[in-house]
């Protein structure tokens, strides 16, 4: 089981987001700092994973509306894909 830990106080630009994501849940090197390659990478992750995102208010304040799809896309992959998602503002 893999837990990670991402942390929306560190994630102060789009880019500085997918660095963070990237990083933290060890994607591939060919992964794309866009909501398409972080859909393919969250779409392969196993079941037995949790997600734990912190601090989404101030991701939210971070980043507005863009905040929200990058959420979404960890909310639908979720549920379409099985792993656990936790969000704590």
């Amino acid at each position: 089981m893999s837990i990670f830990v991402l942390d929306g106080k560190d994630m102060i630009s789009k880019e500085e987001a997918y660095r963070v994501i990237k990083t933290t849940m060890q994607f591939p090197e060919w992964f794309g700092a866009n909501l398409d390659a972080l859909a393919d990478c969250l779409g392969e992750l196993p079941k037995e994973t949790s997600i734990v995102f912190v601090n989404t208010a101030i991701l939210l304040e971070n980043l507005g509306e863009y905040a929200e799809k990058i959420l979404d896309c960890f909310r639908d992959l979720s549920e379409e894909c099985g792993f656990q998602l936790i969000e704590k503002k």
